[in-house]
């Protein structure tokens, strides 16, 4: 396999020994649980290239700048997408900078891995905002619901849309983190960074009816609820049922392909559309002001308002011929 022989020429190499001196292993135990997940899946395709079946086996204390230019075009060769490319990209700098922490790797071996430069591309953002008409939509389906799921359900739409959150973060929403008085909501975000949130009007509305459903002062905000209506109060709800409510109540107000992170999206747009400074939006979103830009799907109508507000001083010619 040329310069991906197993990281080790022709001669089979030994692994990397104990876990806890394994630079792969200790790279993921350092990620959140959804970074973790995605990242395990991109070092994965990469030890599969080399001739491995699992993270865990190959010689990743033996990986050098040589390699990972190789793996970078064998990925590329593929026909994978950019984005995806040089997230395994960043995977393996992660990995690599374990090893060196690990003494593994010399500083020199680091620095020129870091060195492999990443694909440069431009594509049309993904994903898509949410119109009001849908988000009407969507409440609505919710209030037919006669049940503690459509209760629920619209409060978590009305969060995911009002404060901009994550499904991992509106999971780990906690009821006494919520101050009903000030509307203050204290959101516990991606590295364990806290930032405040503030529900008004519509969204306070659908949350206050939910936590007098919930009936609770403290303890997790949202709950799972059974097939028979019965409120599971001893357990957390979790990401995939969130994406799951959402999905069943699209489907129940005839809306097309929405995620929760189109409601992200749509919260950073709406704000920007309505003229509160990016630097505001991007701290209520938690996101510096580069990433938060690309959140914007605000499309080309934005685009046109915004070229029509400049003033061109030139006037039409009197001396050419009729259109």
């Amino acid at each position: 396999m040329d310069d991906l022989e197993r990281f080790g020429g022709d001669e089979l190499v030994p692994v990397c020994g104990p876990q806890d001196r394994n630079p792969a292993l200790v790279y993921l135990s350092s990620l959140a649980a959804s970074g973790r997940r995605t990242m395990e899946a991109k070092l994965l395709r990469v030890a599969r290239l080399i001739g491995y079946s699992d993270v865990v086996t190959p010689p990743w204390h033996l990986m050098r700048y040589q390699h990972v230019v190789a793996i970078r075009t064998r990925l590329q060769e593929e026909g994978l997408a950019p984005s995806t490319v040089n997230s395994t990209l960043f995977a393996l700098r992660g990995v690599a900078r374990a090893a060196f922490n690990l003494e593994l790797i010399t500083a020199d071996d680091l620095v020129r891995i870091r060195d492999v430069r990443p694909i440069r591309h431009q594509r049309l953002p993904a994903g898509r905002a949410v119109t009001p008409g849908e988000l009407a939509a969507l409440m609505d389906a919710c209030a037919a619901d006669p049940s503690a799921s459509g209760v629920r359900d619209a409060a978590i739409i009305a969060l995911l849309y009002a404060l901009g959150l994550r499904r991992a973060e509106l999971v780990a929403l906690d009821v006494e983190s919520y101050d009903p008085e000030s509307g203050e909501l204290v959101i516990s975000g991606k590295g364990s960074r806290q930032r405040k949130g503030f529900i008004d009007n519509g969204a306070a509305d659908a949350l206050a009816d939910w936590l007098l459903v919930l009936g609770e002062s403290t303890g997790p905000m949202f709950r799972p609820i059974t097939r028979g209506g019965h409120l599971i109060r001893e357990r957390r709800l979790s990401s995939q049922a969130v994406y799951d409510a959402l999905k069943r109540r699209a489907r129940e107000a005839g809306v097309r392909d929405v995620r929760c992170h189109d409601l992200r999206r749509s919260f950073v747009s709406d704000l920007l559309d309505a003229g509160v400074d990016i630097s505001v939006t991007a701290k209520l979103a938690g996101h510096g002001i580069e990433v938060c830009s690309r959140y914007d799907r605000r499309g080309d109508e934005a685009k046109r308002k915004a070229v029509a507000l400049l003033h061109v001083p030139y006037r039409r010619r009197a001396d050419l011929p009729p259109e």
